[in-house]
């Protein structure tokens, strides 16, 4: 027999959206349930140092998440362990299948399903992903100690993920098709400086080359983004660090998107096309994609959907 749940707000992922919105609905009396999805805590849960979060000059990821978690769950939050595999916002209540089985109904939802990795969409990087090629520093930098590793990407993740390697590596090498970083000033700098880091500029990865028995990377093969010559580059790990794409399938054919798939909100407030349907965080914002900006629309999405149920009554 099915289980079905019902809530006055059903919330969808748990970043800092997700647990901000548990939070400020649960203040308002609304019980919510929030879904915690396929990666409990978010991106958050991948990252070492956070030295932007208010009040915490360096506060481990994880660490914040699970204090994140346990604010929610102390003000009333119901948290679920559960994966939600499609969603029905045709009519009201809306409805949420879980993996599990269970259907949750709502009289509205909060959508803060966040981003998740990109890749390059190689043959040889999907051959190799999980033996030797990685899009998470955090998850995998370990087993790589004392070995040569290679970083993919010019932004903010790739410089994160290639400072924090170099606990683990003899050496990291940072490539980027571009003359320059796009990562902020003060994270290019340290990258600079470190002894452990070279910086292989103009170059693209060709190709993942590794043995199948035992199935592992040793290499990659780079393209001059200008000349087109190849260079063969020895590395035990590989770690695309090229971004993330918002996590939006459950809503694709549903809700408003834009700029490549981000849910498209009114302007100043966490409403989507469709009314008692709110979203918030990584989802959303394809701008500002920082924690604290993702906790502020949580914050909203909670308070609009409490304001948007009050007018329904």
């Amino acid at each position: 027999m099915t289980d079905t749940r019902h809530t006055r707000v059903l919330i969808i992922g748990s970043g800092p959206a997700g647990y901000t919105a548990g939070v400020y609905a649960s203040r308002a009396m609304l019980s919510p349930i929030l879904v915690q999805g396929i990666e409990p805590g978010g991106q958050l849960t991948t990252t070492t140092d956070v030295e932007n979060w208010p009040g915490d000059e360096s506060v481990m990821g994880p660490d914040l998440m699970v204090r994140m978690e346990a604010h929610a769950r102390a003000m009333g939050c119901e948290i679920v362990s559960d994966i939600i595999v499609s969603l029905d916002l045709s009519k009201r209540p809306f409805t949420a299948k879980g993996d599990s089985g269970t259907v949750y109904t709502a009289d509205a939802v909060i959508l803060a399903t966040g981003a998740r990795a990109k890749w390059l969409g190689l043959e040889s990087e999907e051959a190799f992903k999980g033996f030797g090629v990685s899009a998470c520093a955090t998850c995998d930098g370990f087993f790589y100690r004392n070995q040569e590793i290679v970083v993919v990407g010019g932004g903010n993740t790739a410089v994160e993920e290639a400072l924090f390697l170099t606990n683990f590596a003899s050496k990291v090498t940072l490539v980027h098709r571009r003359g320059e970083l796009r990562a902020e000033r003060i994270m290019q700098e340290r990258l600079f400086k470190h002894p452990k880091i070279e910086m292989l500029w103009h170059h693209e990865l060709a190709e993942v080359v590794g043995d199948e028995t035992p199935k592992g990377v040793t290499g990659v093969k780079l393209r001059n983004v200008e000349t087109g010559a190849i260079t063969e580059v020895p590395a035990k790990g590989v770690f695309i660090a090229i971004g993330h794409a918002p996590a939006s399938d459950l809503v694709k054919d549903q809700l408003e998107l834009h700029n490549g798939g981000y849910v498209k909100v009114e302007p100043g407030t966490a409403r989507t096309s469709i009314p008692g349907v709110f979203a918030a965080g990584d989802l959303t914002d394809h701008v500002y994609r920082q924690a604290i900006t993702s906790a502020g629309m949580g914050c909203m999405a909670a308070l609009d959907a409490e304001r948007w149920l009050a007018e329904q009554e």
